[in-house]
């Protein structure tokens, strides 16, 4: 009987720690930040469509942007604890313009703003 008990003992104290072992913890939201992104920004010329395509790995952020009438890659990209943040960096008339993304992912909802001169908010969905 002792035995057993002891068998049972040593079978639980086995599942606890690789229950452990596997639950890592995590810097994204459910689903990460990996995927095509999409939302309208208001332009001179009417609403813009914007298209983000993301990979995440880690807490690593790569990709490109595209809309205004260009594509871009980003740079500095991260995500931590379900915040994004990015760089672009598009020429304009010879001058490098940079915009700062920042957001927050929430599943499948990216909330969050795009900085050069002003402020504009942006509320994009995956695809």
């Amino acid at each position: 009987m002792l035995a057993r008990v002891q068998l049972s003992l040593v079978i639980l104290f086995a599942v606890a720690v690789a229950t452990i072992s596997f639950a890592q913890p995590t810097t994204q939201a459910s689903g990460g930040a990996t995927g095509t992104w999409k939302w309208q920004q208001p332009g001179f010329n009417g609403d813009q469509d914007v298209t983000l395509t993301l990979k995440q790995d880690g807490e690593k952020l790569t990709g490109s942007i595209s809309g205004f009438g260009g594509d871009s890659d980003i740079q500095d990209g991260t995500i931590k604890d379900g915040k994004i943040t990015f760089k672009t960096v598009r020429d304009f008339g010879g001058s490098p313009i940079t915009t700062t993304y920042t957001g927050t992912l929430s599943g499948n909802s990216f909330k969050g703003s795009a900085e050069t001169v002003i402020k504009r908010d942006f509320d994009a969905k995956r695809q």
